[in-house]
């Protein structure tokens, strides 16, 4: 029996995040997998039992470090605009250095995955996120509303800016930068919209 190597699964893991986002859950297989990562198809098959094994272990993997980054220094106790002020710069962060994986997780947002993500994913996070939200509505800062529209305006706006930045242009092929200026005026807004 082989032994596994660590840094082979890094590697295979890193490859299939690029290779899903370049073609799409369908166009990905586990032979252009190995080819890109130069090694045999059946190394593959010591690490994981088969392409949907892959691609859930990586969802649940990454989808841990981004709700660990998300509520980094955030607590349920605190205001609502700081708890949202901590929120946005977690998920600007996580969203500006992790550009490809972000892009895996627009794809998977998509697609048959996303109910076996979300089941592990939902858990862990919205324990504290549902006990500031608790909170902010109980202390009068903002009404009740379905978890729905309260997403759409709290980071709908802060997900738009960042593709927009990636893209290198806004609707209408206008060239677009993201700015300090821009993200917290927009935050304001958002917050501006949500307070009572």
């Amino acid at each position: 029996m082989r032994i596994r190597d660590e840094e082979k699964v890094s590697l295979v893991k890193q490859k299939a995040i690029e290779g899903i986002v370049e073609y799409g859950f369908e166009g990905f297989s586990m032979n252009k997998l190995a080819k890109a990562c130069e090694i045999s198809v059946a190394t593959l098959y010591i690490y994981f039992k088969g392409k949907d094994d892959l691609i859930i272990s990586i969802a649940r993997e990454e989808g841990d470090r981004m709700a660990a980054v998300f509520i980094e220094n955030f607590h349920p106790d605190l205001s609502f605009e700081e708890g949202m002020r901590i929120q946005w710069i977690n998920r600007y962060r996580y969203l500006q250095q992790n550009p490809i994986t972000y892009l895996f997780f627009e794809q998977l947002r998509t697609s048959s995955y996303q109910v076996r993500f979300l089941e592990d994913f939902m858990v862990k996070f919205k324990v504290v996120i549902s006990a500031f939200m608790h909170n902010v509505v109980s202390r009068g800062e903002m009404n009740a509303m379905p978890l729905e529209v309260f997403w759409s305006i709290a980071y709908g706006p802060l997900y738009s800016l960042v593709r927009f930045d990636q893209e290198g242009q806004s609707i209408g092929g206008k060239p677009f930068k993201m700015s300090d200026e821009v993200l917290w005026q927009t935050f304001g807004l958002v917050i501006k919209a949500l307070k009572n």
